[in-house]
């Protein structure tokens, strides 16, 4: 039995006539007639009694066309749904994020807007380091990423730069260089860092920051002694506030109010700055999640993320 021939029986019951219902069908009676036999000689049973003048259905083709309609609405619904998720009205979205990139604010907010444009997708989010979201987008284990640098270029990955924010130094809030002024954030040079034990997210987790602060010593004039390696920057900012050393962090991570620790911002020529990134397979399977990248793009591009 195929679904044309259910779609046939239905029409025919519903013009109660096979010459209405084949030239509704946009096919000659015979044919229409022949195909109907086939399908009650499949079944088993008369679906309609014929009439001098059209067709009536029999009590069994009545309870048959119930279930027919069902198999058909059933049907193009599954369609509609399909269709929606391949247009990413609807699915499921699964966001990386390294532990800095979540707190940022444009991260935060791009999610929570999205997630109210197109309330039937679903997302959840799950904290990585760097060196994780490209094994995770590789792997489809994650749809989309935001983190700060990539740990490589790989070509079935994409990776595009959102926005610049500078980095701050974290001193203990007792610490001999802070020299503060009511009202006003300290700021700090980076070569007056060069004596202190510094606290740093491990290199493979993130090994373009962790380079990018090394190249920033050199050129001031001094090798930073790292004291401590740590698997996030939370906890560098936890260790910072024991007095164990300092560490930089993006400026958007002063969101995170660690008691003990005050946040300067660096001066001078050394000055690091810390991308906000977006990753993302460049064959993407999934519809939500192409239609969220679309999204943030379009949403940085006019300005309209976080306004």
């Amino acid at each position: 039995m195929e679904l044309r021939h259910l779609r046939y029986f239905l029409v025919v019951a519903e013009e109660g006539q096979f010459t209405r219902a084949a030239s509704r069908l946009a096919m000659q009676q015979p044919p229409l007639s022949q195909q109907i036999r086939l399908l009650e000689e499949e079944v088993g049973f008369e679906l309609f009694e014929r009439l001098p003048r059209g067709v009536t259905l029999t009590e069994a083709g009545k309870a048959f066309a119930q279930d027919a309609r069902r198999i058909i609405d059933g049907l193009q619904q599954a369609v509609e749904r399909a269709a929606r998720i391949a247009r990413g009205e609807m699915g499921t979205i699964l966001i990386g994020l390294t532990s800095s990139a979540s707190f940022h604010p444009l991260t935060t907010e791009a999610i929570r807007e999205f997630r109210r444009l197109h309330p039937d997708v679903g997302v959840d989010l799950v904290e990585l380091n760097a060196a994780e979201v490209n094994e995770r987008l590789a792997g489809g284990l994650v749809h989309v990423a935001f983190l700060r640098k990539p740990v490589e270029l790989p070509p079935e990955l994409a990776f595009e730069v959102l926005e610049e924010e500078p980095m701050v130094v974290v001193l203990p809030e007792d610490h001999p260089l802070l020299n503060r002024r009511r009202g006003r954030q300290p700021r700090i040079a980076l070569p007056k860092l060069a004596n202190e034990p510094f606290i740093l997210v491990r290199r493979p987790g993130a090994p373009g920051m962790y380079a990018d602060f090394l190249t920033a010593c050199r050129v001031a004039g001094f090798s930073p002694y790292v004291v401590r390696e740590v698997p996030r920057m939370l906890s560098a900012i936890k260790l910072v506030s024991t007095g164990i050393g300092v560490t930089l962090v993006p400026a958007s991570m002063q969101r995170y109010d660690q008691a003990g620790v005050v946040y300067c911002g660096l001066d001078g020529p050394q000055a690091l700055t810390a991308p906000l990134t977006l990753g993302f397979p460049v064959t993407q399977g999934n519809g939500a999640a192409s239609r969220f990248v679309e999204f943030v793009r379009e949403g940085f591009v006019k300005g309209e993320v976080g306004a």
